[in-house]
């Protein structure tokens, strides 16, 4: 089967390796369809990432068809297209006990701290495999993964119909926030930087697009929320942006932090006293692919205009050289199989 492998940064090859077993206890094989480059695989491609070891099977952006399944998958049958739950927790510690596996201490990414999916054939826990909806193609459904990081924000954030909402960054994860937060009844505006990337939120229904280089954003946001934003969203994930979404948040205002920025920010608790501020992490997902597939079926959201290149797996070296070159102009690069 073909194995793409990043044998160190910046260079991807494709191997032949050897087909996987027969599936054990409770784990299915899927061959795999189309797989999606993340933000992350593009740091790890460009060797910005101490976590992982060469050479390394990158992606966990992934849809495919179940061909194989073991003793005890009952949920599955050879046949089934499906998408992958990337996140992987030990399932024992008090974290994963009481409902944060995707905080585990030992919790891993597939395609991240362990070989994962730009290769033909995966052999996974079948747990891990969510059917999807069929009016959805393999390449569409690839963006679940995206969308259950919108999910976790969400059930971090509790946001209500009619709240207003400031979402900082248009990328990839911005853009699956905006489409969950306008399905949800939210009144959204976003910033970026990048005119391409606001025109993007346009069409995906923001109410207010600000481009913070050319713009004050501290009057932009007071036009648009004279008492400030209930709901803030740092899609970027840098330091000074956490600053901006205290100094923008309304009295019992909620802020989601998803950066792993180490930078300090120079946070007063006075600022979140005051306000009675909440600032929630948000990480991966957290088994929230059930309430993705259950978005999927109601038909408001729209994974397919998202996608914005599509390259067979031989070319997935030029795929990721294409996708950092164009990263203004490209949502989400597919790899085909």
């Amino acid at each position: 089967m073909r194995t793409a492998k990043l044998m160190r940064p910046k260079t991807i090859e494709v191997l032949e390796e050897p087909l996987l077993s027969s599936p054990g206890t409770e784990e299915a094989i899927v061959q795999v369809k189309a797989v999606g480059i993340c933000g992350t695989d593009l740091h790890v491609f460009q060797g910005q990432r101490s976590d992982i070891t060469y050479p390394l099977v990158m992606g966990h952006e992934l849809s495919g068809i179940v061909v194989d399944i073991g003793i005890g998958v009952n949920h599955l049958k050879i046949g089934d297209r499906v998408v992958l739950d990337p996140v992987f927790s030990c399932g024992k510690c008090a974290t994963c006990c009481n409902g944060h596996a995707n905080v585990c201490g030992n919790v891993k990414c597939f395609g991240v701290q362990m070989n994962g999916g730009f290769q033909d054939f995966i052999k996974v826990p079948a747990d891990h495999l969510y059917v999807f909806p069929e009016r959805y193609s393999f390449e569409e459904a690839a963006l679940a993964e995206p969308y259950s990081i919108a999910a976790n924000i969400f059930s971090r954030l509790t946001p209500k119909p009619g709240e207003n909402m400031l979402l900082m960054g248009a990328g990839t994860i911005g853009l699956t926030i905006l489409q969950a937060a306008k399905a949800g009844g939210c009144r959204v505006m976003v910033t970026d930087v990048v005119e391409e990337k606001l025109r993007n939120a346009s069409a995906f229904g923001a109410d207010y697009v600000v481009n913070s280089k050319t713009s004050d954003l501290q009057n932009e946001v007071r036009r648009f929320a004279p008492d400030g934003v209930t709901l803030l969203v740092d899609a970027v994930g840098i330091a000074p942006l956490l600053e901006q979404c205290i100094q923008f948040a309304a009295p019992a205002g909620k802020i989601a932090v998803i950066g792993f920025d180490d930078t300090s920010a120079p946070i007063s608790p006075a600022q979140i006293t005051r306000r009675e501020l909440t600032l929630v992490g948000s990480r991966m997902n957290n088994h929230k692919f059930p309430t993705v597939m259950e978005w999927f079926k109601s038909g408001q959201f729209h994974p397919g205009k998202m996608i914005t290149g599509k390259y067979p797996i031989e070319e997935i070296q030029s795929a990721f050289e294409h996708t950092l070159y164009n990263n203004a102009n490209c949502i989400k690069t597919i790899i085909t199989f």
